[in-house]
């Protein structure tokens, strides 16, 4: 199986199953001399693991191990390995999927191109897998932290509820003090209620995250094909359960004029600015020193708790009754998800702009 990595100068690889010993990965790229926070580590892999009623009760401790690449808690610039052991797996959950192809999974698709089927929850294609990013992430996350670099992530919409009226742009963890991770006390509440429907209902729904990242430098990201908001689009679309992608003004810039969508520059002795941000930060695929904003998507979780048809593996009609520890909205969850991949994003490109420099 390729493409197990990502980045280019900071790099990560990862391994591991939803239902096997451990994941993990290593970390290649990473500069020296950065005394590494293992407590912020903790904290961002704890922020992803489940805390409230609407989400799988599959609960990780997460305990990590990290095996190369640190001396006395600081990075040497070598490869960083680490291990995260699999301690709350029950394979034995999915013994009645062993034959039968579930809706609107990868079950499906990965068991046809590599011939052999792991059924135990998904195999490589589980979000399980995004735990190594989430800690990957933390350790980008603690090198963005000496520039000053914010990245923060917030719930804006989950079914049809929407954020309308935000006061202000929540700094870093500001959104985790609420139940659904949507900055707003009254939408977070009502999206509360619409979940429990849901899940009285025994069925699934989607949402949007949005990310704020503050005080980028002016010039990340790489023309023609390597763009900035092309490295982002890359790297949230690869996040379990996505479907789709928008920087700035987005889908809804296509109903807009020229003169409603451009920024006009500001006059300045200092760093020059944009009246507006319809932008989200970049020009050309390049930052231009404004806060970089960008949206994704999420698709209703596909294990919902009702029959469906499907067929098994041999192409017989069929149907199914998933049971078992799963998410009514992965979405709240997904925050440190998103953040961490938009991490891992702006350090490569942090570095290589510092190549530029030698």
């Amino acid at each position: 199986m390729g493409s197990n990595s990502i980045g280019k100068l900071f790099t990560l690889t990862t391994f591991g199953e939803s239902h096997g010993d451990s994941i993990g990965g290593i970390i290649d790229g990473c500069p020296s001399n950065i005394k590494i926070d293992f407590d912020l580590i903790k904290k961002e892999l704890e922020r992803r693991r489940p805390s409230s009623e609407f989400e799988t009760k599959r609960s990780e401790t997460d305990d990590f191990e990290i095996v190369s690449g640190l001396y006395n808690g600081v990075t040497t610039g070598t490869p960083i390995a680490f291990f995260i052991k699999n301690n709350n797996k029950k394979a034995a959950d999915y013994n009645n999927l062993e034959n039968i192809y579930r809706p609107s999974h990868a079950d499906f698709t990965y068991s046809k191109k590599y011939g052999i089927r792991d059924h135990r929850g998904g195999g490589r294609a589980s979000a399980r897998e995004t735990t190594s990013w989430v800690f990957a992430g933390a350790i980008a996350k603690q090198i963005l932290n000496s520039y000053n670099i914010e990245i923060a992530g917030f719930v804006t919409q989950i079914g049809d509820i929407k954020l309308e009226i935000m006061s202000l742009t929540p700094s870093p963890y500001f959104a985790d003090s609420f139940v659904t991770r949507c900055p707003d006390k009254s939408t977070d509440l009502k999206i509360q209620k619409h979940l429990k429907e849901i899940r009285e209902q025994n069925d699934t729904c989607g949402g949007i995250i949005s990310c704020n990242i503050k005080n980028l430098p002016i010039g990340l990201g790489e023309p023609i094909f390597d763009k900035l908001h092309a490295r982002l689009a890359h790297a949230m679309m690869t996040i379990n359960a996505v479907k789709g992608f928008e920087i700035g003004e987005g889908f809804n810039s296509a109903s807009l004029k020229g003169s409603e969508n451009n920024d006009e520059f500001i006059e300045s002795s200092q760093q020059i600015h944009t009246r507006t941000n319809h932008a989200g930060g970049l020009l050309g695929g390049i930052s231009n020193g404004e806060d970089l904003l960008f949206r994704v998507a999420f698709k209703p979780i596909a294990s919902i708790l009702q029959k469906q048809s499907t067929v098994d593996t041999d192409g017989k009609a069929t149907e199914i009754v998933i049971t078992g520890r799963h998410d009514v909205c992965v979405v709240p969850r997904a925050v440190p998800i998103v953040e961490a991949m938009a991490a891992l994003v702006i350090v490569d490109f942090m570095l290589i702009a510092a190549a530029y420099k030698h």
